[in-house]
């Protein structure tokens, strides 16, 4: 099965009419990488000639050369270059989840098209490194086609229960601090109807600029004066995340500079931190290892997905099941950092894996009274402060010893 991808190009337009270069950004990327033009030529498969002619043309059309190069000291981005490069990143970070979605849909109605259409899931996820992984793994076991949407864990759960997608992926913490961070998922859950498909685990953190310049350690430097946050958009679970942890804390969101920007995806968060616009933002491991930043961790939480009980014997969701059980699956999994199998591939009914909704977990629906309580008590400031270093390792401890049965 053929599959498109969409990718941003770069036009630069010059007296002689709009010119792209597809190789100057990898050429930047791998200078950068490597700190030496002949170790950069080699990772791209181009002649030393051909890379030197192509910074030198681009020197004369910018005025200024992107690349320095010293003898003895190797090849260095310049400011400029630089400035290029993280350009580049950042909008590929930014505009990935809306790519990916067009991109999906196309695929999707190339496969129905089809003579013989395969099964066909429809999948609502927050971005995540673990199920991004899977439309791909679909294609290769080739008997079901996955159409991948991101969005926030909100607005994921919401579609699964408005009818609009099969499966929706959306992760929450582990340990004391669940209960509180599941309120604004309650509305959209229907336990008595959905079931959970385990996943994974990952650890979210603080992902700051190279050798912590401004000694970030722990969430109430955010509120520091000269650091600059930049924030998830609001319906995400890491937005969600955030704010449990500044409340559980006791931290003033009000008193975090950058804290009503919305970023889409870690990518995007990594690459403005990694840019300079901002100096700390939260999410997972790998976004922080792409951007080559520092990251410190904080919490550990769990990815996992939500279905309608009818649609687990359907053909295209056994086959997404058997995919989560591969070894496949099990070893791209393996080359993600900050990632854990969590028995994927696992059914569990909504109490056995949130067993802090108890006799809740049969409601259909969030009742307007209900919301208005649930609202009123989160602004309630806790018992007591709690250390979020101390929270994160309780919540791991917990997370490994916790286990569900598999049902339906």
């Amino acid at each position: 099965m053929k599959a498109i991808a969409i990718k941003p190009a770069w036009l630069i337009s010059v007296d002689g009419g709009d010119r792209f270069e597809p190789q100057l950004f990898r050429l930047l990327r791998a200078v950068n990488d490597t700190g030496k033009l002949t170790a950069a030529t080699r990772a791209l498969g181009l002649s030393y000639r051909h890379a030197w002619d192509l910074l030198a043309k681009w020197a004369a059309t910018f005025g200024s050369p992107l690349v320095s190069m010293e003898r003895g000291k190797g090849a260095r981005l310049t400011p400029l270059g630089h400035k290029f490069l993280w350009a580049e990143q950042r909008v590929m970070a930014s505009l990935f989840p809306q790519l990916e979605n067009i991109a999906s849909e196309l695929n999707a109605e190339i496969s129905r098209a089809g003579a013989k259409p395969p099964s066909h899931l429809r999948m609502h996820a927050s971005h995540g490194y673990a199920v991004e992984k899977l439309p791909e793994l679909m294609r290769r076991a080739g008997n079901a086609a996955m159409e991948l949407r991101y969005m926030g864990s909100v607005e994921a759960l919401a579609s699964l229960a408005r009818g609009q997608c099969d499966v929706a992926g959306f992760h929450v913490a582990l340990g004391d601090l669940a209960p509180s961070l599941w309120e604004p998922y309650a509305p959209w859950i229907r336990a008595a109807q959905q079931r959970i498909i385990r996943l994974a685990t990952r650890t979210q953190g603080l992902m700051v600029q190279r050798g912590n310049p401004l000694g970030i350690r722990k969430l109430a430097d955010l509120a520091k004066r000269g650091v600059k946050f930049v924030n998830r958009q609001p319906t995400s679970g890491t937005r969600v995340l955030l704010d449990g942890l500044l409340h559980a804390a006791r931290i003033d969101a009000r008193r975090i500079s950058g804290y009503d920007s919305g970023e889409f995806t870690h990518a995007a968060v990594a690459a403005f931190v990694a840019s300079g616009a901002a100096n700390v933002g939260l999410g997972v491991e790998p976004a922080a290892r792409q951007f080559h930043l520092d990251f410190i961790p904080v919490i550990t939480e769990r990815y996992m997905l939500a279905c309608n009980v009818r649609t687990l014997d359907s053909p295209a969701l056994k086959e997404l099941i058997a995919v989560l059980k591969s070894p496949a699956f099990a070893k791209t999994i393996d080359t993600v950092p900050g990632y854990t199998l969590d028995e994927a591939g696992e059914v569990l009914r909504f109490a056995d894996a949130m067993p802090w909704l108890g006799a809740a977990s049969n409601t259909t629906a969030s009742t307007p009274a209900r919301r208005a309580t649930t609202k009123k008590r989160t602004r309630k400031s806790p018992s007591r402060p709690r250390s979020v270093g101390a929270t994160a390792v309780k919540i791991a401890s917990k997370g490994r010893k916790r286990a569900g049965k598999s049902v339906r």
